[in-house]
């Protein structure tokens, strides 16, 4: 019988996590491009015990506001709504998710996921 080390027999075992992954980048040219992110994710997602069952994407939008944001707007209906068929969001890292100029902004969003019970 082969073996990964890096599993343990408990974490084989424990039920998967549904989540969503939500990926944004400002131009076509940059480092973090939805490929590279979704890429880094799945990863994490592996080692996580994560299943990505859903995607919301803004590719080519500034993360300075929501407005122009449909991949994210429709993130949050979906989670207040309770349509979310999920229940932790993933994103590469916190500039992904925006880069407002008011850091409570950001977290307001975090917090309505979070009120709606998703991670």
């Amino acid at each position: 019988m082969v073996t990964n080390p890096g599993i343990s027999k408990a974490s084989a075992s424990r039920p998967r996590i549904r989540a969503a992954q939500y990926l944004r980048m400002s131009t076509d040219t940059q480092t973090y491009s939805i490929h590279n992110q979704r890429d880094a994710i799945g990863e994490y997602a592996d080692i996580m015990g994560y299943d990505i069952v859903a995607t919301y994407e803004d590719p080519g939008r500034s993360g300075l506001n929501i407005e122009g944001r449909p991949g994210l707007q429709r993130l949050l209906m979906d989670v207040e709504s309770g349509q979310a068929d999920f229940e932790t969001v993933v994103v590469y890292d916190v500039s992904r998710w925006g880069r407002f100029q008011n850091i409570d902004e950001s977290a307001s969003y975090e917090y309505r996921c979070q009120r709606a019970g998703v991670r």
